[in-house]
């Protein structure tokens, strides 16, 4: 049975027997999906007003629920198909295709919108160009593909130079790392003008080199690196200087300075809240006051509905979400697994960490959606896809921790270790 364990590449149904998925994971997901279908009744009727009045719009009081139901019945249908319908072990075979798609999506959408400016099947708002129109169906961003593509490709690629004990190896590793990354900031950041998604871009790759075990050293030094480009992208956009700026005013930014506006109003609408809110239906700062309330600031909108306990509930729903899907990391035996579960925990984390610090005042501002809260479906897609695959993965659980003794200096062995079990009872 040791012998048999000696390498963490081997397939993890010879190794771990099959058993019943973490339905914690599936319950959590549920009633935040729950909250945001029940918020986006709430304060829809009062921006589809704000629509009609300001654009001549002819949108019903019942639209965004509408697109909202069906973006979850997308979203479950996503979640079933990468839970139960497309294995793991089949997904890392096409990781390749799957990071090219991601990138050629991206691409189109540069020449489409930027180039040659086909306004029929793009959507391009405040200088910037982040969406597909497809026509009946709605928009589709291609920058969440992209983000997928690269939990899945960087899973497979982190873990075949794990087992060659190159994971540290600058040449073979780490400058792939950063080219790829470079690359997907390059269309996202630079072209779409997204600060928001490509912080979250940066996270799954920073959780999975962490899950993967790069030295401190390294560590510290791809920190820096990320660090110095973040301010040259910052110094380099007036309109992210201008966010900076208006960050350290803090408090006195007020809705009479147009770069504090939105920010004044988003810690209004969360002091109107009180203990227990205004109730639902009952929104000010959604009826045109608050921009993109039904969006990346819908947590302050959450905030006047629920109030302080509700905000506390929806941050303990996340918190227990994400913990669910760390405590898988190093109970899992084979390292894509965890590789793509740490990828996806760096994702969610990312985006509640950055919208809820926004909204508050912690960080400058930034768009970025709420899980399951804003309103949109592309992001909802992908995010209920990687957490179909998470679910999955808790199939493979073992019951006690994996440690692994890895050999970063062999080159000659396929595995970089042996696991040792921290429990030798039953691996359900």
């Amino acid at each position: 049975m040791r012998d048999s364990l000696r390498h963490v590449g081997s397939s993890a149904s010879s190794l771990v027997r099959r058993h019943n998925p973490d339905y914690k994971l599936l319950m959590y997901t549920t009633i935040l999906v729950v909250i945001g279908l029940i918020i986006i009744f709430a304060i829809g009727p009062q921006r589809a007003n704000v629509l009609n009045e300001s654009f001549g719009s002819n949108l019903s009081g019942t639209y965004f629920v509408i697109k909202q139901a069906v973006s979850v019945v997308i979203a479950v249908a996503s979640f079933f198909v990468f839970a139960f319908l497309f294995k793991i072990d089949a997904l890392l075979r096409y990781r390749q295709i799957l990071l090219y798609v991601g990138l050629a999506a991206c691409t189109l959408l540069f020449l489409l919108g930027n180039v040659v400016h086909v306004e029929a099947v793009t959507q391009c708002a405040l200088g910037a160009c982040r969406w597909f129109v497809l026509p009946g169906i709605g928009t589709f961003q291609p920058a969440e593909l992209l983000k997928f593509g690269m939990l899945i490709f960087l899973g497979g690629f982190l873990a075949a130079r794990m087992r060659m004990g190159l994971i540290n190896d600058t040449e073979k590793t780490i400058v792939p790392v950063l080219a790829l990354l470079a690359v997907a900031a390059v269309f996202v950041i630079g072209f779409q003008k997204d600060m928001g998604t490509g912080i979250a871009l940066f996270s799954i790759v920073a959780a999975m080199l962490v899950a993967a075990g790069v030295k401190k050293e390294v560590g510290l030094v791809l920190l820096a690196l990320t660090v110095a480009a973040g301010l040259l992208l910052i110094v380099t956009a007036p309109h992210r200087i201008d966010r900076v700026m208006t960050f350290f005013k803090g408090d006195e930014a007020s809705v009479d300075d147009p770069s504090g506006y939105h920010i004044a109003h988003a810690k209004i609408a969360i002091g109107s809240g009180g203990v227990l809110g205004v109730g639902i239906g009952n929104s000010v700062q959604a009826a045109g006051y608050l921009p993109e309330a039904i969006n990346d600031s819908v947590f302050a909108i959450l905030g006047e509905t629920f109030g302080f306990v509700g905000l506390v509930f929806i941050l303990v729903m996340f918190y227990l979400l994400l913990m669910r899907i760390l405590s898988f990391i190093d109970r899992l035996e084979k390292p894509e697994y965890r590789l793509v579960v740490a990828g996806v925990f760096g994702w969610i984390a990312s985006h509640v960490v950055i919208n809820v610090a926004a909204m508050i005042g912690l960080v400058p501002l930034t768009g970025i959606t709420l899980p399951f809260l804003s309103f949109g479906g592309t992001s909802m897609l992908f995010i209920a896809a990687a957490l179909g695959v998470v679910f999955q993965i808790s199939r493979y659980t073992v019951h006690g921790h994996i440690k692994e003794v890895t050999n970063e200096n062999s080159r000659g062995r396929r595995g970089v270790g042996r696991p040792r079990y921290a429990s030798r009872r039953s691996t359900r």
